[in-house]
């Protein structure tokens, strides 16, 4: 199989599927990336351990620090006790909410993200209110400024002008 052709059945499995943990499976969220596939991961109880990423999401899949999985106990790991089943995203996120199989830890970080989200949305609301009045201001000290270049300020004076017609007439009268 082509890794075109993994990659396309991999994301497929991963986004379509909407799966359940099973008995010796558990709901963990990520808190970093300790390299060399390797993820420390929280439950919902604070235990906190690292879990190893498979070779089929390797390359074709990526998680970052604030994410949720399912993953499978490895017994003999002392550092390592588990290794990533599957990649929770928001749908599937919710869809275990209505199943009542999300685990009641990352229930209040789910509401007091939510809080916050809501309190930035309305935020941003009333910052678009106010810069509705300032849009007829031509104000440019919000505009990005780069640095790392020589600012020059071009200006022609009169006296530019008049001593370049005077060049261009002793030019055209030798």
């Amino acid at each position: 199989m082509s890794q075109a052709t993994k990659r396309k059945h991999v994301v497929k499995e991963v986004l379509g599927d909407f799966i359940t943990p099973t008995e010796n499976q558990q709901i963990v969220k990520v808190t970093g990336s300790r390299g060399n596939n390797l993820h420390e991961a929280i439950t919902a109880q604070g235990e906190t351990f690292l879990v190893s990423m498979p070779t089929k999401f390797r390359k074709n899949i990526w998680i970052k620090r604030g994410d949720y999985l399912i993953v499978d106990p490895i017994e003999e790991g002392e550092k390592v006790k588990a290794e990533i089943s599957f990649i929770l995203y928001k749908d599937h996120i919710q869809f275990l909410q209505k199943q009542q199989l999300w685990p009641k830890g990352f229930m209040e970080e789910q509401s007091s993200q939510d809080k916050t989200s809501t309190k930035e949305e309305e935020a941003e609301e009333k910052d678009d209110g106010e810069d509705e009045g300032s849009d007829s201001e031509d104000d440019d000290s919000d505009l990005f400024v780069n640095t790392n270049r020589c600012n020059y300020q071009y200006s022609e004076s009169e006296e530019e002008e008049d001593s370049e017609e005077e060049e261009k007439r002793t030019e055209n009268g030798s």
